[in-house]
């Protein structure tokens, strides 16, 4: 089974964690040992062998740099100049990757399509595709940094993250859209580029689906009936997602999962129903509350800023994706299903997108 993973962190842990991808797991948990000052030190679950493996062979990988107050992983850059020349740094490392054939990026329909016709052919030596999106747009100095961003190949844009950014407020805050969002948002409009409506606060998400008109997913996010925090998605939000054709990437951040896990606090022993089948309760909730599987999907924000102290108890590595599929396919989902769970949901936004 094709999975499509519509959030990964890829360069944040080539550049930021300093781990080369191309190693297995297992490696890079072993060149980790001793004290770490970054959360997950020791303990990822993301590299390119780990992801064949799972059988993703597109994913949406992220640039990230922030100046956001207070500061967040990857977010904590006193100047949008030295924020840019972060995520500039991290756009040459994709290119690295792409150049010693790990890593493909796909920019319009016509890339798209050849790709998947290779991948589905021949997934042991074909280019693992991704999609670059940024989280958080605090990196943008100004618009003009956006269309360059287009041209370098930016196909997805979150305006926020955590606290309170350049453009937009996170989750954890409260404001209405800005006005430098709301040109920005004008601006992707023209350009074609999807809106990740992940991390707005509830006031700016709201305002902002009001005045973007352009294709919109929400890449990495659970439901708020479940676990309720304004991370999560309200009934009433995803409903909103729903009527614009949207997809939602259920996220593997156990917090995300369920409810009372206090992060650095809590543990697997002291949790036992912190699992996978925790996670495919969002995908019930959120099927039956639009009354279709067409928008959700996976967008599990593994490595991002977090390891197995924060995952799912049975998830060690994301090539456990499959067991994911399988619960699935247990509580009842059909084949048919289980492929718009695991890609043609968010391959419908793209192609409906890259189709305008």
């Amino acid at each position: 089974m094709l999975i499509f993973d519509a959030h990964l962190d890829l360069s944040l842990n080539a550049i930021t964690y300093n781990r080369d991808l191309r190693q297995s797991v297992r490696q890079l948990r072993a060149s980790e040992q001793g004290e770490g000052l970054l959360a997950g030190w020791g303990c990822n679950t993301v590299a390119f062998p780990e992801m064949r493996q799972a059988g993703i062979g597109l994913c949406v990988a992220t640039q990230l740099a922030g100046c956001m107050k207070p500061a967040a992983a990857g977010g904590g850059w006193n100047s949008p100049e030295q924020a840019r020349a972060m995520t500039q740094g991290q756009l040459a490392w994709y290119r690295a990757m792409e150049d010693c054939g790990e890593l493909r990026q796909i920019r319009c329909l016509p890339d798209l399509e050849q790709h998947l016709e290779q991948w589905n052919r021949d997934p042991t030596t074909t280019p693992i595709g991704y999609i670059l999106s940024l989280e958080g747009a605090d990196s943008l100095r100004t618009i003009d940094d956006l269309e360059i961003s287009f041209e370098q190949g930016l196909r997805a844009l979150g305006p926020a993250h955590y606290g309170i950014g350049r453009y937009a407020m996170g989750h954890d805050q409260d404001g209405p859209l800005s006005q430098p969002c709301r040109e920005l948002l004008y601006a992707m409009d023209r350009l074609g580029i999807i809106l990740d409506a992940t991390h707005l606060c509830e006031r700016t998400f709201f305002e902002s689906l009001d005045v973007f008109t352009g294709p919109v997913w929400a890449s990495h996010h659970n439901c708020r009936a479940i676990v309720d925090d304004p991370r999560q998605l309200s009934d009433q939000q995803i409903r909103l997602l729903a009527s614009r054709d949207a997809v939602i990437g259920v996220a593997f951040d156990i917090w995300m999962g369920v409810p009372n896990w206090k992060r650095l606090v809590s543990n697997h022993d002291s949790y036992p129903g912190a699992n996978m089948e925790a996670l495919t309760r969002h995908v019930d909730h959120i099927c039956q509350l639009v009354g279709s599987v067409d928008h959700i999907g996976i967008g599990t924000d593994l490595d991002g800023g977090f390891g197995t102290e924060q995952t799912p108890s049975d998830l060690d590595t994301i090539a456990d994706l499959k067991v994911f599929v399988d619960l699935l396919k247990q509580k009842g989902y059909s084949d048919d299903d289980l492929e718009k769970i695991c890609h043609r949901n968010f391959l419908r936004v793209l192609r409906s997108a890259w189709k305008r």
